[in-house]
């Protein structure tokens, strides 16, 4: 028997189906194929660990990781050396000098009896203690008509029209007394301190600014606020000032006290305060009506002029007669454009804030008294005005 003839369409189906079994074997093995030779790359291209050592010598905080390594700094190369100052000059020593001691000045007056100022007196005519210790003069010098810096404070209040009159009467009189080189400025107080005109060489400004002085509104006299307040404002100008005070001297209702205003004064190394008490005519002729109270009022006020005025270097007048005036504000105008200039460096050069006692006194050159004649040969004792101490700053760290 023949063998049988295979059928070709039986024959082509069996082809496909190999080839498709062959092709379900391929697509489920290429994934695996893939991912092993991906995760064999990964393996070939991951870098050795390195072996564990000991912890860096400049460890930092400790984490989960291990230890955050602080490196060493390098070694800094030594800085330049400075080059050398040169040497003093052959025969001076090797050393350097620095002195801070204050200086200070003391405007001095001398007078006779009279007010007339005492002139050409010099540098060895003058000794000068400060607490009983003598001191060396560091500088001297003579003023002779020099200009003035100065504040005229007048009392002008509801109290008395005699007063009142006083008052306005020595204004005029001082600023007809002023030269044109003079800065002058106007002030006056009642319940408080009032500016009437700032600093000016114009003299008209001046009488004009008293001319305003007609009616009064109150009756207190804040002395002490007033005196304060124009101490503060005159601190802030450079050089030499001078306050002309024309008051009756009575405080009535001032927010300070007079030791609040009496260290103000202290405190103040280059105000001089000129005092004129005003009313003292009235004062004479009414003091046999008035009461003990009223009386003793009066003597303090007294009082307090003079302190102010001693205290600065300067004088307080009491004239009774208005005939007085141009004699009084001839005498301030000597006293501030014709004075000696003393300055020294003090042998206690604490700045502890106490209060130092100056004494200036003349002297012939050689310790013994000095002999002064006016020009009729007659001797002559003369007055020597100059401020009772000053108050050494207190050192600020």
């Amino acid at each position: 028997m023949s063998p049988r003839t295979p059928n070709p369409l039986t024959l082509r189906g069996f082809r496909r189906a190999v080839n498709f079994g062959l092709i379900l074997v391929l697509a489920a093995t290429l994934p695996v194929v893939f991912a092993f030779a991906q995760s064999s790359s990964k393996q070939n291209q991951q870098p050795q660990q390195p072996t564990q050592e000991a912890p860096p010598e400049a460890g930092g905080p400790q984490t989960e990781v291990g230890p955050i390594a602080v490196p060493k700094k390098k070694d800094e190369e030594p800085p330049p050396e400075k080059p050398k100052p040169p040497k003093n000059p052959p025969g001076m020593g090797e050393y350097s000098l620095h002195v801070d001691v204050p200086l200070v000045s003391v405007p001095v007056m001398v007078t006779t009896k009279t007010g007339q100022f005492i002139p050409g007196l010099k540098e060895q005519n003058f000794k000068i203690e400060e607490d009983g210790v003598p001191q060396k003069i560091a500088s001297f010098n003579q003023q002779v008509d020099a200009p003035i810096t100065a504040v005229l404070l007048v009392e002008f209040a509801a109290t008395n029209y005699y007063f009142m009159y006083d008052a306005l009467n020595a204004s005029y009189t001082f600023a007809n007394s002023l030269k044109k080189d003079d800065w002058v400025a106007v002030e006056y107080f009642d319940m408080k301190p009032h500016v009437l005109v700032d600093f000016t060489q114009d003299k008209r400004q001046i009488f004009g600014a008293l001319n305003t002085l007609r009616i009064p509104t109150w009756r207190e006299t804040n002395l002490f606020d007033a005196l304060y307040d124009t101490i503060d404002r005159l601190e802030r100008i450079e050089g030499r000032k001078y306050i002309i005070l024309i008051s009756r001297g009575v405080d009535t209702f001032s927010k300070l006290t007079f030791d609040n205003a009496l260290k103000k004064v202290k405190d103040s190394h280059d105000i001089t305060i000129f005092a004129v008490s005003t009313g003292n005519w009235v004062r004479t002729v009414s003091e046999p009506y008035m009461g003990s109270i009223q009386r003793l009022d009066y003597l303090q006020a007294d009082n307090q002029m003079t302190t102010f005025a001693r205290l600065t270097g300067g004088r307080a007048y009491f004239p009774k007669f208005e005939a007085e005036m141009p004699e009084v504000f001839g005498d301030i105008a000597g006293s501030i454009r014709n004075q000696y200039v003393i300055s020294y460096h003090p042998s206690n050069a604490k700045q502890d804030g106490s209060w130092r006692k100056i004494k200036v006194e003349l002297t012939d050159g050689a310790g013994g008294p000095i002999k002064i004649r006016d020009q009729k040969g007659k001797d002559v004792k003369p007055t020597v005005i100059a401020r009772d101490g000053y108050k050494a700053k207190m050192e600020v760290e």
